[in-house]
């Protein structure tokens, strides 16, 4: 898959969570916000993310429970804890619970940057597993896994297709987008629709929603 490294910045603190953005953006990261712990949780366990820095004390869901949840729940995104305790029974706290790395408020900016470009270089060398309602792929094995336990392995264009719907969702890809960024080699936009087809054949017609006149979507199972 092709693209900028995807981080997910947990913070509610709205001047520090806009600062972590425009810096984060400019450093050529492409960068979500969310701004209470219910949403990190949301979108940790299916956005797909490089990278995630979460602060430690969210509301609606305490951080440390985030990555507590996100660690039981087998996501292996590398996560930076961010927070204003920082003693060292705080770290050893925070790296118990899943952190790969904690740094304490105030920060340096550029050691910021650094210890985040650190963490994607970590998540290149993870075998990801990609969330999506109501199941997970495991890209390495290609195996889709339902939350009811049972597996299916899929085709390799099968799975480059349901990771690149389910790392994005909410985006339409249309037919061309699809065919340049999963099926470099073929020339037909009909081969799109046959491994839709051959998706919706395995997990239902909802695994993937039909945008009429547009492309595609992930979708949900049935």
């Amino acid at each position: 898959m092709s693209g900028k490294p995807r981080v997910l910045v947990a913070e509610d603190d709205s001047r520090l969570a806009s600062m972590l953005d425009a810096l984060l953006g400019s450093e050529g990261f492409d960068v979500e916000l969310a701004r209470d712990g219910q949403r990190a949780l949301h979108l940790g366990l299916t956005g797909g993310f490089d990278a995630i820095v979460l602060d430690r004390g969210l509301p609606a869901v305490d951080g440390l429970d985030v990555l507590r949840r996100l660690r039981d729940d087998g996501v292996t995104t590398p996560i930076l804890v961010l927070s204003a305790l920082g003693t060292a029974p705080d770290r050893v706290d925070g790296l118990n619970a899943g952190a790969e790395d904690y740094l304490a408020k105030p920060f340096d900016i550029d050691e910021l940057v650094a210890r985040v470009r650190s963490l994607t270089r970590r998540a290149a060398a993870i075998v990801p597993m990609v969330r999506f309602p109501g199941g997970r792929l495991d890209t390495g094995s290609r195996t889709v896994t339902l939350d009811d336990g049972s597996r299916t392995v899929l085709s390799e264009r099968e799975s480059d297709l349901l990771e690149l719907l389910a790392r994005r969702p909410g985006q339409v890809f249309s037919r061309a987008l699809l065919l340049d960024e999963v099926f470099a080699a073929a020339d037909d936009p009909g081969v799109v629709d046959t491994y839709v087809h051959h998706l919706r054949r395995k997990f239902g017609r909802s695994l993937v929603e039909t945008v009429r006149g547009i492309g595609y979507r992930m979708g949900s199972l049935p």
